[in-house]
C-alpha cells in the first residue's frame, strides 16, 4: 500500500542527482510538489519530460536544480519559449539530450517490459542518429537485407512524479485516460504522486473505474494537494491560469525577474 504523506515529506524523497521523470502539460503536472521541492534547493537531477515539458521544467533548470535533461521539447506554448530552458541551453550550463516523443516513450516501454532496448521505425536518416550515439542501429532479424531498425535504450528513472484526481483507500491511483502516466509508474524505480482528493472506495472492485487506475502495487506515496497543477490546467477539472503563467513567461526573461518569480512563489508555498 502506498504511503500517505504530507507534500513536503513526499518532496523530500526525491533525492539530489535523481532521475525524474515528470509528464507534459496536458497530463497531470505535480506543481505543488514541484515548489515544495525547490524550497529544499535540489541539485543535479536529470529530467526525462514524458515527452515534452514547459513551466515545471522551466522553474528546475531556472533554480539551478538540473544537470541534464532528455526531451523533445520545453516550451511555454502559447506563451512563448520557455526562458529559463532557452538561456542554460544558450549558456550549455545543463546537458540537453534530444530525442522525439515516440523515442522517449519507446525507451519507457522498454523499462516497463523490463528489456534493454525497443525497437522503433522513423529515426533513421534524422540529424538525430549522428547526435544520439546510444541509439544503434540493427538489421530487422525478421526482415530482408536493407531492412534496418533503430534499437533504443530503456529509460529508467529512479522516480515518477505526476498530478491525479484521487487515491482510493488502497492506494490505487484516478488516472483516466491519460496512460503515459501508467508506463512512468512502470519504468521507475517509485512513483511519487499527488492527488485532488482521497476517495473511499476501492478503484479496482468495480469494472468501470479498475480500467482507469493505477494499482497501488506501482504507487511509492501519495500525498493530497489541492489544485496541485495549478497554474497548469488539470484535466476536466481547472483550467490553465493564463495571466499566471503570462507575469511567469514575463518576468523569467531576467534573471532578476526570475529570481523573484521564485521567491515569491516559494514564499506563498510555505
Amino acid at each position: 500500500m502506498a504511503d500517505r504523506l504530507e507534500l513536503g515529506a513526499l518532496a523530500a524523497r526525491i533525492p539530489d542527482g535523481a532521475t525524474l521523470a515528470i509528464p507534459a502539460d496536458y497530463a497531470g503536472v505535480a506543481m505543488a510538489a514541484t515548489r515544495a521541492l525547490l524550497r529544499r534547493r535540489p541539485r543535479g537531477l536529470k529530467l526525462v519530460t514524458v515527452p515534452t515539458s514547459g513551466l515545471q521544467a522551466d522553474l528546475l533548470i531556472g533554480a539551478g536544480a538540473v544537470a541534464e535533461i532528455e526531451t523533445s521539447g520545453v516550451t511555454l506554448n502559447e506563451h512563448g519559449l520557455a526562458p529559463r530552458f532557452s538561456a542554460a541551453a544558450k549558456a550549455g550550463t545543463i546537458r540537453i539530450v534530444d530525442a522525439t516523443c515516440p523515442a522517449i516513450h519507446a525507451g519507457l516501454q522498454a523499462s516497463e517490459k523490463g528489456v534493454p532496448f525497443m525497437p522503433l521505425r522513423g529515426l533513421l536518416g534524422t540529424d538525430l542518429m549522428r547526435q544520439r550515439l546510444d541509439w544503434r542501429t540493427a538489421r530487422n532479424p525478421f526482415g530482408g537485407a536493407g531492412d534496418d531498425i533503430v534499437l533504443l535504450p530503456a529509460i529508467r528513472p529512479d522516480i515518477a512524479l505526476f498530478h491525479a484526481a484521487s487515491a482510493d483507500r488502497n492506494g490505487n491511483v484516478w488516472i483516466g485516460r491519460r496512460r503515459e502516466l501508467g508506463v512512468m509508474a512502470h519504468a521507475s524505480a517509485a512513483t511519487l504522486v499527488t492527488i485532488e482528493e482521497f476517495a473511499d472506495a476501492d478503484f479496482m472492485a468495480d469494472e468501470a473505474t479498475a480500467a482507469g487506475a493505477l494499482p497501488a502495487l506501482y504507487v511509492t506515496a501519495v500525498a493530497r494537494a489541492p489544485r496541485g497543477a495549478w497554474p497548469l490546467r488539470f484535466i476536466d477539472r481547472y483550467p490553465a491560469d493564463d495571466a499566471e503563467l503570462a507575469r511567469y513567461a514575463e518576468m523569467a526573461r531576467s534573471n532578476e525577474g526570475f529570481a523573484a518569480y521564485l521567491r515569491d512563489a516559494l514564499a506563498a508555498a510555505a
